[in-house]
């Protein structure tokens, strides 16, 4: 949404999934969307439908999936809904073939102790990865921005920006655990 006409693709990344072999490309998503951290590759996720980690996909290719949901607070499950998402859309999914690290391609430093908040569950919450959220995504979106930074990393140009997600109670009664 904050993009605007500077953005060509997106790279959707945990921030808890770091790689570890250089061949992983990052490039342009020109056939479709591309999952680099396949179940193939992934060290903890190994299901055929996985999609989360690290996915690359064109702007239009997101808009036709009108974004992810926003019905999923905290950590988890949003992947299995967009991976609906993509389907309805009709987008093929690529993922990488050659890489020869198995499961050890990527470190996945998620540590549940640390972040209690993001492994509570929800039993209404659990169930929406299981369909897809016909009307939540970027057509509903609602959101504020609190700041944004400008930075430049391996000489590329980089915006931080920080959001607050607005919780509506009614769609998601989860959005505010604490």
């Amino acid at each position: 949404m904050e993009s605007g006409n500077d953005t060509d693709y997106l790279a959707m990344h945990d921030v808890d999934l770091l790689p570890l072999n250089a061949a992983l490309d990052y490039g342009f998503p020109e056939e479709g969307p591309f999952h680099v951290a396949s179940p193939e590759l992934h060290p903890l996720y190994h299901y055929k439908t996985y999609v989360g980690g690290i996915l690359l996909l064109t702007k239009k290719h997101y808009h036709m999936c009108n974004g992810m949901s926003n019905r999923f607070w905290g950590w988890g499950r949003e992947d299995d809904e967009f991976y609906r998402r993509l389907r309805k859309a009709e987008l093929q999914l690529f993922r990488p073939s050659g890489i020869t690290t198995g499961y050890k391609t990527f470190l996945h430093i998620h540590d549940p102790a640390w972040r209690k908040r993001d492994q509570k569950r929800v039993a209404a919450q659990k169930q929406e990865q299981f369909k897809v959220d016909p009307d939540g995504g970027l057509t509903n979106l609602q959101y504020q921005v609190e700041s944004r930074q400008d930075l430049t990393i391996s000489s590329a140009p980089c915006t931080i920006i920080n959001v607050k997600l607005d919780c509506d109670q009614g769609q998601t009664p989860w959005c505010l655990l604490s």
